[in-house]
């Protein structure tokens, strides 16, 4: 897939204000947010000032950097914190490629969402972080790749594993493929050293 055009602001303005405040706010330099997040300090700065747009993956990462989720990110409003979270259409937010809706409350250990990933958005994109995830199969056919095995899942399979397995997704088909995603925001010691105020954020 093309990377997005420096200056590009596509479908998410007022991410990068965020995402540089975020920062600050955790006391944590360019380069320090970019290493634990697994980005080069230059494509961090990039994001921070518009000029580069943040895929899913990406959003996801900085989230578990900075203790807080997706849709705090992207600047949406929490809703209250209710057990129930009400269907609908799929009315998502866009992040290169991938559609996303929030299945989930806000302000908890782990993050839901409703994912349709698109064919050959993002598939050999390598994924390594801190966490948990479990995802499970709705429409179309999906390939996780986890370390040296790939699998491929129908309607109705899942898969559940360690974040630090280097991962891989990708929608087989061309119709795309839709799933429910959960994952763990902060379940590591160094991913709690994110949230401390040690360093001095420039």
């Amino acid at each position: 897939m093309k990377p997005p055009e420096e200056g590009a602001q596509g479908e998410l303005p007022g991410v990068a204000p965020r995402l540089r405040d975020l920062r600050r706010g955790r006391g944590l330099t360019l380069e320090t947010a970019a290493r634990r997040a697994g980005l080069s300090p230059a494509h961090l700065s990039r994001l921070e000032t518009g000029r580069r747009q943040p895929s899913l993956p990406m959003l996801l990462g900085l989230a578990r950097v900075y203790g807080t989720t997706v849709s705090e990110l992207l600047g949406e409003q929490p809703a209250e914190r209710n057990a129930i979270i009400r269907g609908g259409g799929f009315e998502g937010a866009e992040a290169d490629g991938w559609m996303y809706r929030q299945a989930g409350g806000s302000g908890r250990a782990m993050q839901a969402l409703r994912v349709r990933v698109p064919y050959g958005a993002q598939g050999d994109l390598v994924r390594v972080h801190p966490g948990e995830e479990w995802l499970y199969v709705l429409e179309g056919r999906l390939r996780v790749g986890l370390g040296d095995t790939v699998h491929d899942l129908e309607p109705g399979d899942s898969a559940h594993f360690d974040s630090l397995t280097p991962h891989r997704i990708a929608a087989v088909d061309r119709r795309g493929a839709e799933l429910l995603f959960v994952h763990s925001l902060m379940q590591s010691p160094a991913a709690e050293l994110c949230l401390g105020n040690a360093l001095h954020a420039r």
